[in-house]
């Protein structure tokens, strides 16, 4: 009986404020129970930017000559959010990939021109093990990055969404491919000229 009464009393009470209050009233949001005075998801906006600020962006990649494209890529990378970690390709894989005569600077050069760039926040080679994809994988488990930037142009795109997955991560392509841009052409036509 009592408990009855004191719910009718604050029913009563909470009717009152809410007519005394209604004029008054611009963004806040107020209910029985509750009464919110900045009606923003707070908890998500705090949320998002702590995990913005932990995350991990990984990008790999070769950078032998920088140019625009590489600048745009690593740009659209860090703006995911989080902490970028740039991987190098050593010389001798290099040689591997794309031929004798590369890479036209050495590994030391390459690292320092991407640190210069000031886009990175941490710049390292990648193992001398890395060309196989068990190789890959272990690289990928160890370092588990949140996410694994690249273009679209990007060879084992499948393979890497799916062992990105297997982590917990995600492939996100931040760049369109430009066919006019990259440094295999731009060494082309300097034999050229």
């Amino acid at each position: 009986m009592v408990q009855k009464i004191l719910t009718q009393l604050e029913n009563l009470a909470f009717r009152f404020q809410y007519w005394y209050m209604k004029p008054k009233i611009t963004r806040e949001q107020i209910g029985k129970h509750f009464a919110f005075f900045h009606p923003r998801p707070t908890g998500e906006i705090v949320l998002k930017k702590f995990y913005d600020r932990t995350r991990t962006v990984l990008v790999t990649g070769c950078f032998d000559v920088l140019h625009s494209e590489h600048k745009k890529f690593l740009t659209a990378a860090k703006d995911l959010g989080g902490k970028l970690l740039v991987g190098v390709e050593i010389d001798i894989r290099i040689r591997q990939l794309k031929g004798p005569g590369r890479p036209m600077n050495p590994l030391k050069a390459r690292l320092s021109n991407l640190r210069q760039l000031g886009i990175a926040d941490q710049v390292f080679a990648l193992p001398k093990q890395f060309n196989l994809p068990e190789d890959y994988k272990k690289f990928i488990t160890k370092l588990h990055p949140d996410i694994l930037a690249v273009s679209n142009s990007t060879p084992f795109l499948v393979n890497k969404r799916q062992l990105m997955k297997s982590i917990g991560g995600k492939v996100i392509v931040v760049l369109p491919h430009n066919p006019y841009i990259s440094t295999s052409k731009m060494l082309q036509s300097k034999k050229y000229e």
